[in-house]
């Protein structure tokens, strides 16, 4: 099957870390977010696939020269202006020279949904479009998705209320589209597939939506980032990456499999870190401490510090008696002894001051 894959936004919601690097780039639990999808993707039978691009394209270019990731051939449809999601999916699908039915996913989603169970469900019903639809606590940053017992679509209703939201069931990300709907997309404009084409869809009665319980997790925020690491160092969802990657020891701690054992103490960290992820090589002191967190490589970690649920970028230095907990620190960043992080996000390069404190905040801006 052929894919496109949504990774044109600015990651808007995830800056300071996208000034630098694009959302997709950013990793997850040791890998990139677009690593992890295209895995995915080819775990569903896709065999073809192309990058709608618009933000820092040549980032994604440099990660795959070959034109090609697990099986998967790529190619790179790079927007000359924003086409918003509709205009993006036409313009990347005329590029690929896609000419039957395709996938849309977008590349900043986490999501063990079966692509193979969407695309039978969509020919059963006989539809145009069909969308993959995943619950959530609060659906007023969605479009919800109100469908009868056989699964056509009632309304598209972008972003409702809360509290008068008919349904708690929303956009997953994941679309098959037959290539008459690419037909009703005007080229040369900005056009939006859930303010425009659906809602047109579901009108005429050819827009279906399947509804599943399966993993799903938007990360597009700081919080949900972490969750995904988090998610994964505590095996609430088992991950093929760090088998491939890393390897274990007895604290659940997963150090990259190109660290000589016999090079590091690793002595040094056993009962105080746990379930934390060590991508390369990485310094450390006394005292050290973190639990459920990530580390890039060259990180030098000072003595009697304490991270907590969060991620450390390569190249980072940490003082002494330094905390971090729930927040991302970015590439090259410098925490100075006694500073405290909370819920919070630091940019690339960025120098906290002695026992500075940050709570809630991004820095820069």
């Amino acid at each position: 099957m052929d894919c496109v894959v949504l990774v044109g936004g600015e990651g808007t919601r995830l800056r300071p870390l996208t000034y630098n690097t694009p959302k997709q780039m950013l990793k997850v639990a040791g890998v990139t977010m677009i690593d992890r999808v295209l895995y995915y993707l080819s775990q569903n039978d896709i065999t073809s696939v192309v990058l709608s691009l618009g933000y820092k394209p040549q980032k994604f270019v440099e990660a795959y020269p070959d034109f090609s990731a697990y099986g998967i051939r790529l190619c790179y449809a790079i927007e000359p202006e924003p086409l918003d999601t509709a205009g993006a999916i036409k313009f990347a699908a005329d590029y690929a020279n896609f000419n039957s039915a395709i996938v849309v996913v977008n590349g900043d989603v986490l999501t063990d949904l079966s692509i193979l169970d969407l695309f039978k469900f969509h020919k059963e019903s006989d539809a145009k479009a069909t969308i993959a639809l995943t619950p959530v606590e609060d659906p007023s940053r969605f479009g919800v998705v109100p469908t009868d017992k056989n699964g056509k679509v009632l309304a598209f209703i972008e972003k409702p209320d809360r509290d008068s939201a008919p349904t708690n069931y929303i956009n997953a990300g994941t679309y098959i589209l037959e290539n008459s709907v690419l037909d009703l997309i005007e080229t040369g404009r900005k056009v939006s597939i859930e303010r425009e084409i659906f809602p047109k869809l579901s009108g005429e009665g050819t827009l279906f939506a399947l509804q599943t319980d399966d993993y799903w997790l938007d990360l597009g925020t700081p919080q949900s980032l972490i969750k995904a690491s988090s998610d994964i160092l505590s095996n609430r969802r088992p991950d093929v990456f760090l088998e491939r990657g890393f390897e274990m020891n007895s604290d659940g701690n997963w150090f990259s499999k190109d660290l000589l054992s016999d090079k590091f103490n690793f002595q040094g960290l056993v009962g105080n870190v746990k379930n934390s992820l060590f991508e390369g090589e990485f310094f450390f002191e006394e005292g050290f401490k973190a639990n459920l967190s990530t580390f890039g490589v060259n990180c030098k970690i000072g003595s009697d510090s304490n991270i907590i649920e969060s991620q450390i970028s390569s190249d980072c230095k940490i003082g002494s008696r330094v905390v971090v907990e729930n927040s991302i620190i970015g590439i090259g960043a410098v925490l100075k002894q006694g500073s405290y992080i909370k819920d919070s996000v630091v940019g690339d390069g960025v120098e906290v001051s002695p026992n500075e404190k940050l709570i809630n905040q991004k820095v820069p801006t």
